[in-house]
């Protein structure tokens, strides 16, 4: 973000995040059936913004909303085990061939989740959250510190089985 840029308040930092991302799955969707390099490149981007996204969600977003209003607590806990499930195939699909047989099924499974997740966040947690009393511009500065901060990470060993299913050290 540069110096003159207005901080932006943690809901629309995700939103755009997730607009990014639907916005990748729907280039996928457009590939040809033989385009294997741009489906690889490009599933490998879908991945690593999504990790990138989860781990700040996780580790900033998710903490702040849990116990701020009434549901928070089932809702901050479906959206983890949302995050476990798109975690367990951005692992599967960073260690794939675009070759393989089930791997365009994987991407679309994954765009399926993500958009059944962008949902229930911003139907439901998010305009909870918006009414509680949280600093949503501090919120917001925060997670993009993170993102920073993650950026510096080569993708390689982000997208490492063990580290897209959270069983390494924190990134």
């Amino acid at each position: 973000m540069s110096a003159t840029a207005k901080p932006q308040d943690a809901i629309a930092l995700l939103k755009k995040d997730h607009d990014e991302v639907k916005a990748m799955f729907e280039e996928y969707d457009g590939l040809g059936d033989r385009a294997f390099a741009s489906k690889k490149k490009l599933a490998d981007k879908i991945c690593l913004e999504l990790t990138k996204h989860a781990i700040a969600e996780e580790e900033i977003f998710y903490p702040a909303v849990r116990g701020a209003f009434d549901e928070s607590e089932d809702l901050v806990d479906e959206a983890t085990v949302e995050h476990a499930s798109a975690k367990d195939l951005i692992a599967q699909i960073s260690s794939m061939d675009p070759h393989d047989d089930l791997y365009d099924a994987k991407v679309k499974v994954l765009g399926e989740y993500i958009d059944h997740h962008v949902q229930e966040e911003e139907e439901e947690m998010f305009p909870k959250a918006k009414k509680a009393d949280l600093d949503m511009v501090e919120l917001g500065q925060k997670i993009q510190a993170r993102k920073d901060e993650i950026d510096m990470i080569p993708p390689e060993p982000m997208l490492s089985t063990k580290a897209a299913a959270g069983t390494q050290p924190r990134l």
